[in-house]
């Protein structure tokens, strides 16, 4: 560890004010990664520089948190994690010290987190050539998820960005002078947003990366994947043998100091028979800990279901509330860690999750302990588990897309997910929306099963699904009295645990999480007055400084309980506070600016907007995926208020070909002008082109019925530097409309009627191997309302019924298809091998088959009118005459 190196303080000391760390008291939580020769340098370190190390509290051994002022950790599993973070105690990494050492003063605590929701943690990135848009982007997504920027790179510097090796000084000068940071494409950061987790960086880095050299397709190299070890252990709410002898005490149990002046309680619904719960008594015993059989008495309770009064007493009393194989893990380890931390580690509920039992789930691409943990995690959660899939099945969750699983169940439209959905669903006791990206997204090259298990419970929904406030008061209080400081202080932990936010979350909202989390205490309860009643609750608790809140010094027993119905009013500032943190955050960066506070904005060319075409810095409606931390990004925030006149998808424009610079100026000055440019024909009003084309953009934008208009129209706008009227740059194209067989404004009108329905109840399929591509077709058949489904002849698929759509039945001719089910496909001998079967498949339903080419359905997009022509239908002569 570089920061223990006794040359790096001397930068540091002398300020004026003593040295560094002369008004900090810390306490270091030692773990495997932080062990106890690691602690005695950096506490050498610190001391030399003028802190002073804290010990734990003689009676409970918990950490003194009305004395310390830091807490140095390389995990935010410790049991005062949340009581510190109520307290305003930062909690950093020991690489805090060395980069405090580095720069003469502290560094700021956040960006040396161990939250695990700030996952880019550690990470310092710079930036060499990159288009202004898609560096902004990146800077703000690194500092929102806790990393670091560097303008220049320097040996502090993990992650080089660059999109080549070639002709850039930076990647020039980290390669001269053997730089041990990783250069990688910025489509790393791109796929660690969008999941909100650190991937492996391998198949990213330059000069040669993975990503760029291998087919999508291509067999992973499973002996790459590495695997959490966390899970062992975890991926059963089961527990197994015990992880001890039964026999005489052995030198671990000897050692075992886990439960150390802890009481423990065991439910009856354990169901474990007497021998093995004396032999779980002894372990408890041998650790320092006692079993009691009261819950108010407990302060660990342990049970296998999310049920009955004592679950509810010692979950709002703020207890630590596992299972068996929590506590197995406990003894298997002797290193406390939260059951809230495993999703397996807390006990499951009796009847499964709301809308989870009609789900039949199948697993793909997971090996290991990571397969059975994800298998048990399916059942606990309600579902059932199918090791073999089958089209009755309605999810596959898979860590990449590559095997034959995945190929089926493209063809039999089975929701396809990676294993976020089943974990954030679980750790929410909600079903989450399949719409989240973030489930759907799969990085190529990279296997997720390397990121599983590191999704916790989500306590606060579990409160309110389990445990909901003030749910047992009344009997608890009959039979004693709750410890109101640990149900204060679990009521404002659970206001903090929220959920792992998006990968692409906005920079912004997460400031406002800041504030809502770290400078302002909203609680279950109400807030506290400044009142005699509140000092008086404070009598005995050392505090620092008059100006900070500290934390009340724990065993308080007269401490106030609060009062309920206070919900409403904390949502309502939380609300408030995220619509003013804009409006905050622009202030505080203008606050910064030499010269004061600009009233006056910014120029136009400091006004660029990322690239709405390009993946990494943008969503797929075109707005801004993360904001960066500088003015710019807040003043667009502000800015962005007024909606734009105009949502535009451009198809087939040349001008800014190979361009990038030019392109993310001139689209800035797009957004300036009121247009804003999207990707998704799905959300365009209108549509740019510089004739009727037939590519996938405007067939699917033509759906919409959007107003088409020539890319003149930009030209113009971007020559005159300002907003023309769209009307008089209608396309007119008699040409192609010849060609082509059909009218443009005909099209339109039939469009508007058919409200993309018109192919409404159908079924379509289609061979792979179609020229194009099976997507670009399945996004045209659907963008009409119809079913897309790949065919490849599997045994067992049954033509899919099909009900005739009302809406566009006009526009369907004089042509019965009621019983026709259609086959899209080219005549390469892959495709034209699979005809037979699909007729016969087709036959056996009783219905017609027809094999059409994709002039068929290219046609009947174009024109919004299904018409039928001997001369779309394929036969065996055109395979033939084709050979």
């Amino acid at each position: 560890m570089s920061a223990l190196g006794p040359a790096t303080g001397q930068a540091g000391d002398d300020q004026g004010n003593g040295p560094l760390f002369a008004q900090i008291e810390f306490y270091i939580v030692q773990s495997k990664s932080l062990n106890e020769t690691i602690a005695q340098k950096l506490t050498q370190l610190l001391e030399e520089h003028g802190a002073v190390r804290c010990s734990a509290m003689l009676n409970t051994g918990r950490i003194p948190l009305t004395n310390v002022t830091h807490i140095i950790s390389t995990t935010s599993d410790f049991p005062d994690y949340d009581a510190a973070g109520e307290a305003l105690i930062p909690v950093v990494k020991p690489d805090w010290v060395e980069a405090s050492l580095t720069r003469g003063r502290l560094a700021n605590p956040r960006q040396y987190s161990p939250d695990p929701r700030l996952f880019l943690s550690g990470v310092v990135v710079c930036c060499a050539d990159l288009p202004s848009g898609d560096e902004d982007a990146i800077i703000g997504g690194v500092l929102a998820m806790g990393g670091l920027y560097s303008g220049a790179i320097t040996r502090l510097v993990t992650h080089l960005v660059a999109l080549t090796t070639t002709d850039n000084k930076k990647c020039t000068t980290a390669l001269a002078k053997d730089l041990k940071c990783k250069i990688v494409l910025p489509h790393w950061f791109d796929d660690c947003l969008k999941l909100g987790k650190k991937i492996d960086e391998r198949p990213y880095l330059l000069p040669n990366p993975e990503i760029l050299r291998k087919k999508p397709d291509d067999p992973l190299n499973l002996m790459r994947v590495v695997e959490n070890l966390d899970l062992y252990g975890a991926s059963s709410p089961q527990a197994g043998p015990l992880p001890t002898p039964a026999g005489s005490p052995s030198s671990q149990r000897k050692g075992l100091k886990v439960f150390l002046n802890k009481r423990v309680m065991l439910s009856p619904d354990l169901e474990i028979g007497s021998r093995l719960r004396g032999t779980i008594e002894d372990l408890i015993a041998t650790g320092g800990g006692s079993v009691t059989g009261s819950v108010h008495k407990a302060d660990i309770f342990v049970c296998h279901y999310r049920e009955g009064k004592d679950y509810r007493v010692a979950s709002r009393a703020g207890k630590d509330v596992g299972n068996l194989p929590w506590l197995y893990h406990l003894i298997t380890h002797n290193a406390w860690t939260s059951p809230l931390r495993r999703l397996l580690h807390y006990p499951i509920a009796r009847k499964g999750m709301p809308g989870f039992k009609e789900l039949r789930i199948s697993l793909s691409n997971y090996n290991g302990e990571a397969r059975v943990y994800l298998e048990n995690l399916v059942q606990a959660a309600g579902g059932e588990f199918t090791k073999t899939m089958k089209q009755d099945n309605t999810h596959l969750i898979t860590a990449h897309t590559v095997s034959e699983k995945c190929s089926a169940a493209r063809e039999w439209n089975i929701n396809m997910v990676n294993h976020l959905w089943l974990e954030e669903s679980y750790a929410k006791w909600q079903i989450q929306s399949l719409t989240n990206p973030r489930y759907t997204h799969f990085p190529q090259r990279t296997n997720l099963g390397e990121v599983v298990g590191q999704t916790q419970i989500d306590k606060q929904a579990i409160e309110r699904y389990f445990f909901p406030k003030d749910y047992d008061t009344e009997s608890a209080d009959e039979e004693g009295q709750l410890p109101q400081p640990m149900q204060q202080k679990d009521r404002n932990a659970s206001s903090r645990n929220v959920p792992n936010s998006s990968a692409t979350q906005n920079s912004m909202l997460t400031k406002a999480n800041d504030l809502v989390t770290k400078g302002t205490n909203f609680s279950d309860g109400p807030t506290p007055k400044a009142s005699k009643d509140h000092r008086r609750h404070s009598e005995g608790a050392t505090l620092r400084t008059p100006a900070t809140p500290r934390h009340f010094r724990e065993g308080k027993e007269n401490e106030t309980p609060s009062t309920t119905g206070s919900r409403g009013a904390k949502d309502r500032a939380v609300a408030k506070l995220h619509e003013l943190a804009p409006d905050i955050a622009l202030y505080e960066k203008e606050k910064k600016r030499v010269g004061g506070v600009v009233f006056g904005g910014r120029k136009l060319n400091e006004e660029r907007e990322p690239n709405p075409g390009r993946k990494r810095s943008m969503s797929k409606d075109g707005d801004s995926v993360v904001d960066g931390e500088d003015g710019r990004d807040a003043k667009r925030v502000k800015r962005s208020r007024e909606p734009p006149s105009m949502r535009l998808l451009l198809s087939s424009y040349q001008r800014w070909v190979g361009q990038l610079r030019r392109e993310d100026e001139e689209k800035a000055s797009e957004s300036y002008l009121g247009i804003l440019l999207v990707q998704d024909p799905g959300t365009c009003t209108h549509l740019a082109a510089p004739h009727i084309v037939r590519t996938q953009k405007f067939i699917c934008a033509l759906a919409r019925a959007p107003i088409i208009i020539s890319t003149s129209f930009v030209d113009q706008c971007l020559e005159k530097n300002e907003m023309l009227s769209p009307d008089e740059f209608i396309l007119t194209d008699p040409e192609s409309e010849k060609r082509l067989g059909f009218t443009l404004g005909d099209a339109l009108t039939r469009a508007r009627s058919n409200k993309q329905r018109l192919l409404d109840g159908f079924t379509i399929y289609c061979t792979e191997g179609l020229h194009g591509g099976f997507e670009t077709y399945k996004s045209i058949i659907e963008a009409n309302g119809g079913r897309c489904m790949l065919y490849r002849a599997r045994a067992g698929l049954v033509a899919s019924s099909r009900t005739s759509g009302p809406e566009a039945a006009s526009e369907r001719g004089s042509h019965d298809d009621s019983e026709i089910v259609y086959l899209i496909s080219g005549l390469n001998p892959d495709e034209t091998r699979l005809w037979r079967k699909f007729r016969h498949m087709v036959q056996s339903s009783g219905k017609t088959p027809k094999i059409v080419k994709t002039e068929w359905m290219l046609d009947i997009a174009l024109s919004q009118r299904i018409e039928w022509s001997e001369t779309y239908e394929l036969s065996e002569d055109d395979a033939m005459s084709e050979a």
